[in-house]
């Protein structure tokens, strides 16, 4: 069934549930489930009882609804012309992006890569003061290039709360993929297969 639902700034986006296939391919480890956007463009896993909000330019996963949220993974790709993005200084960029963040920033971490056979993904992590609630944070920034697609993921969290949400950043990072796109979502079935 299709619903017709507005996003935080009037945007209409269209949530539509289907039924599985018997033999689907899709597999998320326990207590996670599988987000796919662009029909394959990103793919990644989530905890399976996190809030979900789509916006204009991206999508967002809160461990709870607002106000009683205590982190937000966000999301965000663009489809890229055909190039040989494999020389694009990912690494460098990702570090002068963390290093210019406008937050009151405490530490900058260092870059982290990710070995995949078809992306160069790269992720960092910084600590800064949150102005409102006069906390100590955490954001991940990851950028990942692959297959002519683009994405920019984030996540916040608070540091007393970190034990509990690193292994949902391990995960969502185990499970990224680009550019593997879904010809039949009922089945998990990737072109050309």
């Amino acid at each position: 069934m299709a619903k017709r639902k507005k996003s935080s700034n009037g945007l209409k986006w269209i949530k539509e549930t289907l039924e599985l296939s018997p033999n689907h391919r899709w597999r998320s480890n326990p207590g996670y489930k599988v987000f796919v956007a662009g029909r394959g463009a990103v793919r990644f896993d989530v905890p399976q009882d996190w809030v979900f909000e789509p916006d204009d330019k991206s999508f967002r996963f809160l461990d709870a609804a607002p106000p009683n949220d205590n982190c937000r993974l966000e999301v965000s790709f663009n489809l890229l012309p055909p190039s040989d993005w494999k020389l694009f200084p990912l690494k460098s960029t990702l570090k002068k992006i963390a290093e210019e963040d406008e937050r009151d920033l405490i530490e900058v971490g260092e870059v982290v890569t990710l070995k995949r056979q078809t992306a160069h993904i790269v992720w960092i992590e910084i600590k800064f003061m949150d102005a409102e609630e006069h906390r100590e944070a955490f954001s991940r920034i990851c950028v990942g290039l692959g297959s002519n697609v683009q994405c920019l993921i984030t996540f916040d969290f608070w540091v007393d709360e970190a034990e509990k949400l690193i292994p949902v950043w391990d995960e969502v990072m185990r499970s990224l993929t680009l550019g593997l796109f879904i010809s039949d979502p009922t089945t998990g079935t990737a072109i050309p297969d």
